[in-house]
């Protein structure tokens, strides 16, 4: 065996990873004990609750012996992944970033990693997060856990609330892993740390959805919530859904005469910067073929702005105690995790989900304004004849970590300060809201060297196309280079 280089190895892609494991260039213990170094490397950034050598390395040894014996192997076999810590992985804590469930140990695991594990993935660690993911930043004040950092400027956010796995892939630790989506937790990292981030279907749940994890994470809606892919590539991501969804893999689309719609109201208050480089990336993908269509979607940010909150503080507070039943967590209730929640950005609107806030609004959001927000959105695309929905994912780049409150205010441009919250979910929030898919992509970096992403959203159930044009538009606007030192 030809020894491989550390610097090598770094390089690889997961589809390079597992082909070098597969024609024995390194054992899966050696590409393990590599990564699980790396992770100790980076422990600056914070991205980590939980590593897992032992599990991770029994894993490895297991998947070398069928190696060595040519047992036919899985389509991940060896493939180090990491996990947000609010997805479930039996027998290991799932803290959620929150003092309540320090040592809460579900009895299941969910269903999409359940199918990265028998695909043969490893996972070698659950990634830090927002504390419940009920935020943007990543700035987890539970002492446990503390803020995860940014690895192109470490004082700097990298989003949230998978801000954890974001941290893990652009650092190089791993090529891919799974984080969550509620409303941007996904995509918004993914930008903010110049990786891939997407959000599947979710619809009106059932058949609708191309994920399913009842009970298998820790929740914050139902109506709301999926596991999302993140890669360091377009080819992780499409790697991953394939292994979830059982959906063939996607390849590159033709961009000839795709058609992409622009809708101005996400297009506007855009950080300078981070405005000079979507537009820079608009224009190569209109060189490459793409027609970009200026419409706009009427009253789209008013519309959601009614949707989303009572939605998402209503479930909480019914989703949270089923999922603490469906996995068998016993001792601790909803009270004992406002209790202990360490973030006052977290702990304010805890406090709307124990009162129940916007109880009185939910059915009406239910049965009213979401399936409105949900028709503009298929007019929209018909109408216009529209492949997906073109804009910047976020409307600022990464800003600098508040330790204090979590999540504070944003300034951009020099205008008055904005909550960070609401900065940046205006964007990634309305499609989530509706149920559709989206997918973020990075496009280049700011001039102080943050990343930005821009992301399509295309109609309910296009998953399928939305990669097959991510892939293909990637080819177009390049990947980051990874961030110094991690490279």
């Amino acid at each position: 065996m030809n020894p491989v280089t550390s610097e090598a190895r770094n390089s690889w892609s997961a589809d390079d990873t597992i082909l070098a494991l597969r024609n024995h260039k390194l054992t899966v213990r050696e590409h393990i004990s590599d990564v699980l170094g790396r992770a100790e490397r980076a422990q600056s950034l914070n991205a980590f609750i939980n590593l897992l050598p032992d599990q991770a390395l029994a894993a490895a040894d297991k998947i070398d012996a069928a190696i060595a014996k040519r047992e036919p192997l899985p389509p991940l076999a060896g493939l180090a992944i990491v996990v947000k810590d609010n997805i479930n992985l039996a027998g290991f804590p799932n803290t959620g970033g929150t003092n309540a469930l320090l040592t809460a140990c579900p009895s299941n695991t969910a269903p999409s990693l359940e199918k990265l594990m028998v695909a043969g993935a490893v996972v070698i660690g659950k990634t830090n997060m927002h504390e419940l993911a009920f935020g943007v930043t990543s700035t987890n004040l539970s002492p446990f856990a503390g803020p995860v950092r940014n690895p192109y400027a470490i004082n700097m956010i990298p989003g949230g609330s998978s801000g954890g796995t974001a941290a893990a892939i652009a650092s190089r630790v791993v090529t891919c892993g799974l984080g969550t989506d509620t409303g941007g937790s996904s995509r918004i990292p993914a930008a903010l740390t110049g990786i891939a981030g997407y959000r599947p279907s979710v619809g009106d749940g059932g058949e609708q959805r191309r994920y399913h994890d009842d009970h298998g994470v820790l929740p914050i809606s139902h109506t709301r919530d999926t596991v999302g892919p993140m890669g360091r590539s377009m080819a992780e991501v499409t790697l991953l859904d394939f292994i979830i969804s059982g959906r063939p893999r996607a390849k590159p689309a033709q961009l000839h005469g795709v058609r992409l719609g622009i809708p101005p109201v996400l297009w506007t208050g855009l950080d300078k910067e981070l405005e000079k480089t979507v537009l820079r990336a608009q224009h190569m993908l209109q060189e490459a073929g793409i027609e970009l269509v200026k419409n706009d979607i009427p009253n789209l940010l008013e519309l959601d702005s009614a949707v989303g909150l009572p939605i998402a503080v209503h479930e909480a507070l019914t989703d949270i105690p089923a999922y603490l039943q469906g996995s068998r967590i016993k001792g601790v209730r909803l009270e004992d995790i406002f209790d202990g929640i360490s973030s006052p950005d977290v702990k304010l609107v805890f406090g709307s989900i124990i009162d129940d806030t916007f109880g009185h609004e939910y059915n009406q959001v239910m049965a009213v304004r979401r399936p409105a927000l949900q028709k503009l959105y298929a007019d929209y695309f018909r109408q216009h004849r529209i492949d997906a929905i073109l804009f910047p994912t976020t409307i600022l780049p990464a800003t600098p970590i508040d330790i204090v409150h979590g999540s504070g205010n944003v300034s951009i441009n020099c205008g008055p300060p904005m909550d960070a919250f609401t900065a940046y979910t205006r964007n990634t929030a309305p499609g989530s809201d509706a149920g559709i898919p989206g997918l973020s992509i990075p496009v280049g970096k700011t001039a102080d060297g943050l990343p930005v992403g821009i992301e399509i959203d295309g109609p309910l159930g296009s998953d399928e196309r939305l990669l097959s044009l991510g892939l293909a538009m990637e080819k177009v606007l390049g990947c980051l280079p990874g961030p110094k030192p991690w490279v």
